[in-house]
């Protein structure tokens, strides 16, 4: 998906989607269509400079915004936006 197509709503989804700790960069190529790469581009056009620093800090290296790093598969909530098995 190119970023400069991508709506308003969608834009928000995304960030929240990114901003969470559990959600994966997985779950949001799978929605979206959005690489991890694209995602990070995505955060840092559309977030304050310090705002995107804090969360590059929190989400680098974090195991849970990788799905083949996580420690538990199943029975993981999922939100009814979310699309996916």
């Amino acid at each position: 998906m190119d970023l400069a197509e991508i709506d308003s709503e969608t834009i928000d989804r995304i960030l929240e989607m990114a901003w969470e700790d559990r959600t994966t960069f997985e779950a949001i190529e799978l929605q979206f269509g959005l690489t991890e790469p694209q995602t990070i581009a995505l955060m840092r056009r559309e977030m304050k400079l310090s705002s995107f620093r804090m969360w590059r800090e929190r989400v680098t290296g974090r195991d849970t915004k990788h799905l083949k790093k996580r420690e538990f598969i199943s029975g993981r909530f999922r939100s009814q936006n979310q699309r996916g098995s």
